[in-house]
């Protein structure tokens, strides 16, 4: 689309920006729905973030921003408030700009927990009992959330350095989960006994955790004798090493893209205002945009 002065125009920030899967997403949703929407990438640092939101403020047309890693929680003190799961969370992925007789107004949300929950509705899983959730980053936080809605009772955090969960474990506590923190180098064995997990680490970050996973012969059946099902949000490489090794134990992997697309379908809808954008006719195009097969939930 071409960009002209006051256009509707929205991006996707993160540093590094250039993988992102978002442009094609979002071009592909706003053209089915005939909505003329400039979007596009910005690769912006921590440090840049606030000059760039200065920029969303000043600079007329602008209708939303898809914000990722590192930037989820830098954002935060820079939006005038925070609606819904982002204030619960207090980490952001979509940030919405409203108009005001003031100026622009930034409005702070969190779809990455739609984006978890739908991938998993859609592969036919709708509730999690005890999961295990693989990190303790700002996509960990969005991930217990998530299991929550899917009536989790217990949550197992696998982690490198179990001090630096604490914000994690404090939410599921919060959020009446009960709790345990393990090593993640020696967790391939609870890793495989989980009937939901999911992994938020890093492109490569679980090749570690994959490599011990590799010395279970097989993931043990389920009580209902159903796959055990791995939602790994790392898409850049796939098949990731973890993604790889629980599918060749015969376990169910839910391609990072799936919840990609998900959290993308609730950012159109408050960029647009067009409750439609979650029709499935919608969700197709974008899974064919970026090459994700398609689930009928």
């Amino acid at each position: 689309m071409t960009e002209e002065p006051g256009a509707a125009r929205a991006a996707v920030l993160g540093h590094p920006i250039g993988h992102s899967k978002s442009p094609a997403l979002h071009r592909a949703a706003y053209a089915l729905l005939g909505v003329e929407m400039d979007y596009t990438r910005f690769d912006v640092t921590e440090e840049g973030l606030a000059d760039f939101a200065r920029r969303v403020r000043t600079e007329p047309g602008w209708r939303g921003l898809s914000v990722t890693m590192p930037l989820k929680s830098a954002f935060v003190p820079l939006v005038d408030r925070l609606e819904g799961l982002a204030a619960e969370l207090g980490v952001l992925n979509t940030v919405v700009v409203e108009d005001s007789a003031a100026g622009p107004v930034l409005v702070g949300h969190n779809t990455d927990v739609a984006g978890i929950v739908e991938a998993f509705r859609h592969a036919g899983v709708s509730s999690a009992g005890a999961p295990v959730i693989v990190g303790a980053g700002n996509t960990a936080l969005a991930a217990v959330a998530a299991m929550k809605q899917m009536h989790a009772r217990r949550v197992t955090f696998l982690v490198r350095d179990p001090a630096r969960a604490g914000e994690a474990v404090g939410l599921a506590e919060r959020l009446g989960l009960d709790v345990r923190v393990e090593d993640i180098e020696a967790a391939a064995g609870r890793l495989a006994s989980a009937d939901v997990a999911v992994s938020t680490l890093p492109p490569r970050a679980a090749d570690g955790l994959a490599a011990h996973l590799a010395d279970v012969p097989e993931l043990p059946a389920t009580d209902d004798g159903a796959p055990r099902v791995l939602l790994d949000v790392a898409y850049d490489p796939w098949p990731s090493d973890l993604g790889r090794v629980w599918e060749a134990r015969g376990g169910t992997v839910l391609h990072g893209l799936e919840m990609l697309v998900y959290q993308a379908v609730e950012q159109v809808v408050l960029f647009t205002g067009r409750e439609e954008a979650r029709s499935p006719r919608v969700t197709d195009v974008m899974c064919d945009s970026v090459g994700v097969p398609r689930r009928t939930a």
